[in-house]
C-alpha cells in the first residue's frame, strides 16, 4: 500500500505572491531590500531563513510576526492542478501534508486554496527540525502507521527532497517553483501533481541499501 506525504506550499497551493510579498515586507523592515522569495531558501521555515540573514535579530518573534502576516494576507491564493483530486484519491488514512509553514499559516493557506486538510497534518511548530531534516515527514508515516518504504514524498524544494530521502522514502518532485536540475537529487520530477496522478500516481521505489 502506498501512502503520500506532501509539501504544501508550491505542491498543492500557489502562495509565492504571498510569500514574496511578506519577504519584501520583512526586507525593508531591516534595510535588507534584496530579500525577495526568489532569494530565501524555500521549503524551510521562516525561522531559520531569518537566522541566516538577520543574526542578531529576536528569531521567534521576527519569524512569529512574518508567518502572522502571510496568514492574514492570502490574496492569490489557490490550489495548484491535481490538489483537491489527489486528497480524494488517497484518502484521510494514506495522505499527509508535511509542511514549514506553522499551523495557522497552513490552515490560512488550505482555506483559502478551499483544500480540506488530511487529519496528519505536520506542521514546523511540531518539529524541533526542519526541512531538510527527516524529522517532519518521519513523523507524518508514525501517524498514518506507515511504513517510510511504502511513503511517496511530493516536494517542489531542494530542502524537501534532501528530507524525504533523508527519512527513506521515494521522492517524487514537482517542477513548479524550481528548475529540474536543481530537484535532480529527487528519484522522479513531473510538471505537477496532476501530471503525477495523470501517470498513474506510481514512483519508482528507492534502491535498497
Amino acid at each position: 500500500m502506498t501512502f503520500v506525504l506532501s509539501d504544501l506550499d508550491g505542491v498543492l497551493v500557489d502562495s509565492h505572491a504571498s510569500i514574496d510579498r511578506a519577504w519584501r515586507w520583512w526586507g525593508a523592515r531591516h534595510g535588507l531590500p534584496g530579500v525577495t522569495a526568489a532569494t530565501v531558501p524555500q521549503g524551510r521555515p521562516s525561522g531559520d531563513v531569518i537566522a541566516t540573514l538577520a543574526p542578531g535579530a529576536d528569531v521567534a518573534a521576527e519569524a512569529r510576526e512574518l508567518d502572522l502576516r502571510q496568514a492574514q494576507d492570502t490574496d492569490g491564493v489557490v490550489a495548484l492542478p491535481g490538489a483537491a483530486d489527489l486528497l480524494a484519491a488517497y484518502g484521510p488514512d494514506r495522505v499527509a501534508i508535511v509542511t514549514s509553514c506553522t499551523a495557522p499559516l497552513a490552515a490560512a493557506r488550505l482555506r483559502a486554496a478551499r483544500l480540506a486538510p488530511p487529519p496528519v497534518l505536520v506542521t514546523a511548530d511540531r518539529l524541533t527540525r526542519g526541512k531538510p531534516d527527516p524529522e517532519g515527514y518521519l513523523l507524518a508515516a508514525r501517524e498514518l502507521g506507515a511504513d517510510p518504504a511504502d511513503c511517496v514524498v511530493l516536494e517542489d524544494a531542494p530542502a524537501g527532497v534532501d528530507a524525504g530521502r533523508a527519512a527513506g522514502m521515494c521522492v517524487v518532485a514537482v517542477l513548479t517553483t524550481h528548475r529540474a536540475a536543481d530537484l535532480d537529487a529527487a528519484h522522479q520530477r513531473v510538471a505537477d501533481v496532476a501530471a503525477w496522478l495523470d501517470a498513474g500516481g506510481a514512483a519508482p521505489r528507492p534502491a535498497r541499501s
